[in-house]
C-alpha cells in the first residue's frame, strides 16, 4: 500500500474528529467516518454540498461561513468554538479548525476542516457556570450573614449584600481594603486580626465572638468564622469569612438574665415577706397579750408612782414592739393602709422642717420640686414615714456631712421601661445623697429586712424594707441606684391619680376614740391563740360585757348554737380550718344584722371578706376595742 493510501485509511478510521476537505468555494470534497458520526450525513449525502449548512441560521445570517474561509485564507488558519447543526437539526458544540491548502505553485486548492464535538464538555462547563452563578446569587442574596473572601494577606476580594447591610460598606468602598478595619482599635493594636488568620491557617478554622465596628463607627456583637481556601496542590489562596450580627441575640440573653435575676429576687423577697409577715403576726399576738394584761393590771394596783413608772415603761416597750411589727408588716405588704388622694409637693414642703430637724444641720436639705404635679393615692402617714426613713438612710451614708436632695417629677412609663411597673403615669420622688454609695452585693440586699451596714445596735435593717413594701402595696416600686464613690438615689415610684385637684394631705396621727358601748353586750370572742383570747375576754369583761370564748371557727358555731342571743362577734382572721371571714359569713347567714369585728395582725382582709365587717388591728388597746364596739353596734 502506498503512503497516500495508508494516510487515507488513517483519516477514514478517525471517529472522534470530523476531518474533511472543502474546495476553494466551500463545497465538501470528501468525508470521513468521524464527520459522518458527528453530523449524521453519509458521504453520498454531503459531498458536493456547501459546508454552510452545518451552521445555525443566526451564524449564516451574519455570513460567518464565508468569513471563516476568508480568515483561513488570509491569516493561515481559522479556529473557533460555537454551535453547529447536525442533519437531524440538533445543535452541538463544536471546536473548529480550518486550514487553507495550497499547491506547489501557491494556488489555493481548498481547505482542510477539522471539527470536534465538545457538547459534553460544554454542558459540563455550562452546568459549572450555572452552579457558580447560582452559588454567587445565593451568597449575594444572603442578608443575615456577611459572606466574603479575603486574599492570603487578609485583603477583601469579594463582598455580599449581607456584608454591606451589616457593616455598612458598599463593595467599591471595601474591596481591596484590609479586613482589620472591622475590628475595634484595641483589638487591632493587639494583633487580633493577624492571630485570627494564623489560627485559621494552622488549625483549619477560626471561630470567635467579639465586638466589631461598622462603617459609621458603631460597634456590634459579632459571631465570626474564618476558613482557609487551598488550591488542589495545597497552596493557600485566601480565606472565606462569615460574620453574623448577634447583637439582638446578645440583647435577648441579657434580658433573659435580667428576667432570671428579677424572678430570683422576686421569689426571694416573696419568701422573706411570707416569713416576716408570719413572724410579725405571731409577735402581734404576744404584744396583744402583754399590752392587755399590763393595761388591766394598771387598773388594779395601788396608785404608786414607782409602779406607775414601771407600767408606763412596759407599755412604751409594747408600743415600740408594735412599731417594729408594723415595719415588718409593711415589708410583707400586710399593714393597714388608710389611702387618700395626696399632693406630693404639698406633703414634702409641709414636712421639710421636720426632715431637716431629723437629719441635723450637717446635712443641708435641698428641695427640687415643680410647682404642681399629679396627686397619688397613698397613706399620708406611711408616706411621711417612708420619706423620713429615706432621709435618715441618706444621712447615715454621710457621717462626715453632705447634701441631701429631694426631687419630684412626673413620668409616663412605657412597656418594660422599669421592671415591676406596668405602663402608665407615675410620680417619682427621689431622695439622693452624696455619700460613699453601695457595691453591687450590698445594693442587691438593701431592701431585705434586718439587713444593715450600720453596725450592731445602730439600725434595725427595716427602714428600706418598710419603704419597699409600702411602695409595692400602693402599686408602686422602690428603685435604688448606687455606685461606690457616687452616692445613692432612692426613687419612690407611685401611680399618679387621674386629676391634679386633690385635698390637702392629712398628716396628723389618728387618735382612737375613747368611746364605750352604751349597754351591756353578750359577745362571742374567737381566737386560736389562748393568750390573746384570754386577754381579749378580760378587756371586754372590764368594759362591762358578758363574754363567751371559742378557740376555733367550729367551736364558735357550737357556742352560738348554745347562745343564739349574742349581740356581737369578735374574731381573729387567721385561724386553721375556718377563717374569721368565713365564720362571719356563716353567722350572718343565720343572723343578717349581727355586728361583727375582725381582729387581725395583717393589714388587709382577703378580697372575699364580707363588706360589713369592722376591722380592728392587733395589737389593740382597750380604748381601740371600745371604739370598734361602738362602730360595730352603731
Amino acid at each position: 500500500m502506498s503512503s497516500e493510501g495508508r494516510y487515507r485509511l488513517l483519516v477514514e478510521a478517525i471517529k472522534d474528529y470530523a476531518i474533511y476537505m472543502l474546495d476553494p468555494d466551500g463545497f465538501v470534497a470528501n468525508w470521513n467516518r468521524g464527520a459522518q458520526r458527528f453530523k449524521g450525513y453519509t458521504a453520498d449525502e454531503i459531498v458536493g454540498e456547501h459546508f454552510s449548512r452545518f451552521y445555525t441560521p443566526e451564524d449564516r445570517a451574519v455570513d460567518l461561513p464565508r468569513r471563516a474561509l476568508e480568515i483561513a485564507r488570509t491569516e493561515g488558519q481559522f479556529e473557533q468554538e460555537g454551535w453547529r447543526v447536525r442533519k437531524d437539526g440538533e445543535c452541538f458544540w463544536a471546536h473548529v479548525v480550518i486550514d487553507p491548502i495550497w499547491d506547489e505553485a501557491g494556488i489555493l486548492v481548498g481547505f482542510a476542516k477539522i471539527t470536534r464535538d465538545l457538547t459534553e464538555r460544554q454542558r459540563a462547563l455550562e452546568t459549572l457556570r450555572e452552579s457558580e452563578e447560582q452559588f454567587r446569587m445565593l451568597v449575594q442574596s444572603v442578608t443575615d450573614y456577611a459572606i466574603y473572601r479575603l486574599d492570603s494577606e487578609g485583603n477583601v476580594v469579594s463582598w455580599n449584600a449581607g456584608a454591606e447591610r451589616i457593616k455598612g460598606y458598599a463593595p467599591h468602598e471595601i474591596i481591596g481594603s484590609h479586613f482589620s478595619k472591622f475590628y475595634t482599635a484595641a483589638d487591632a493594636e493587639a494583633g487580633v486580626p493577624a492571630k485570627a488568620l494564623a489560627l485559621a491557617r494552622s488549625e483549619g478554622r477560626f471561630l470567635a465572638e467579639g465586638r466589631r465596628v461598622r462603617k459609621d463607627g458603631s460597634e456590634f456583637a459579632a459571631s465570626v468564622v474564618i476558613d482557609p481556601i487551598h488550591s488542589e496542590d495545597g497552596r493557600l489562596l485566601g480565606f472565606a469569612k462569615i460574620t453574623r450580627d448577634v447583637s439582638e441575640r446578645e440583647k435577648q440573653e441579657r434580658e433573659l438574665e435580667r428576667a432570671r435575676q428579677a424572678l430570683f429576687q422576686s421569689q426571694k423577697m416573696e419568701a422573706i415577706g411570707q416569713l416576716t409577715g408570719g413572724v410579725a403576726h405571731d409577735f402581734n399576738n404576744l404584744l396583744m397579750a402583754v399590752q392587755s394584761s399590763i393595761s388591766l393590771l394598771a387598773k388594779k394596783i395601788p396608785a404608786d408612782p414607782q409602779l406607775k413608772r414601771l407600767i408606763d415603761n412596759a407599755l412604751q416597750g409594747v408600743e415600740r414592739g408594735a412599731a417594729l411589727t408594723q415595719r415588718m408588716l409593711a415589708f410583707a405588704r400586710r399593714q393597714d393602709l388608710q389611702t387618700e388622694r395626696i399632693e406630693p409637693i404639698r406633703l414634702i414642703r409641709s414636712m421639710s422642717d421636720l426632715l431637716q430637724r431629723t437629719i441635723g444641720p450637717a446635712h443641708p436639705l435641698q428641695l427640687l420640686l415643680p410647682d404642681r404635679i399629679a396627686p397619688v393615692e397613698a397613706d399620708a402617714n406611711q408616706l411621711e414615714m417612708a420619706l423620713i426613713n429615706l432621709a435618715v438612710n441618706a444621712r447615715d451614708a454621710m457621717p462626715d456631712g453632705g447634701r441631701i436632695s429631694i426631687a419630684a417629677s412626673a413620668h409616663d412609663l412605657a412597656a418594660d421601661e422599669i421592671d415591676h411597673l406596668p405602663v402608665g403615669a407615675y410620680v417619682r420622688i427621689e431622695v439622693a445623697d452624696t455619700g460613699k454609695g453601695m457595691d453591687p452585693d450590698t445594693l442587691s440586699r438593701a431592701t431585705e429586712p434586718f439587713f444593715t451596714t450600720k453596725g450592731v445596735g445602730k439600725g434595725t435593717g427595716l427602714g428600706l424594707s418598710m419603704v419597699h413594701g409600702l411602695a409595692e402595696q400602693m402599686g408602686g416600686f422602690l428603685q435604688l441606684q448606687s455606685r461606690l464613690g457616687s452616692g445613692t438615689t432612692a426613687s419612690l415610684w407611685l401611680p399618679a391619680a387621674e386629676t391634679i385637684d386633690a385635698p390637702e394631705a392629712v398628716t396628723a396621727d389618728a387618735v382612737a376614740t375613747e368611746t364605750v358601748a352604751q349597754r351591756r353586750l353578750k359577745i362571742l370572742a374567737v381566737d386560736d391563740d389562748a393568750l390573746v383570747l384570754m386577754n381579749t375576754a378580760a378587756l371586754l369583761e372590764d368594759l362591762g360585757h358578758d363574754v363567751y370564748e371559742a378557740s376555733s371557727g367550729e367551736e364558735a358555731l357550737a357556742r352560738y348554737a348554745e347562745h343564739s342571743d349574742i349581740d356581737l362577734l369578735i374574731t381573729d382572721q387567721a385561724m386553721p380550718n375556718m377563717t374569721g371571714a368565713k365564720l362571719a359569713e356563716t353567722l350572718r347567714a343565720a343572723r343578717p344584722r349581727l355586728p361583727i369585728i375582725i381582729a387581725s395582725g395583717y393589714g388587709e382582709l382577703p378580697a372575699s371578706a364580707p363588706p360589713f365587717l369592722v376591722r380592728l388591728g392587733k395589737p389593740f388597746s382597750q380604748a381601740l376595742l371600745a371604739d370598734a364596739l361602738a362602730k360595730a353596734t352603731d
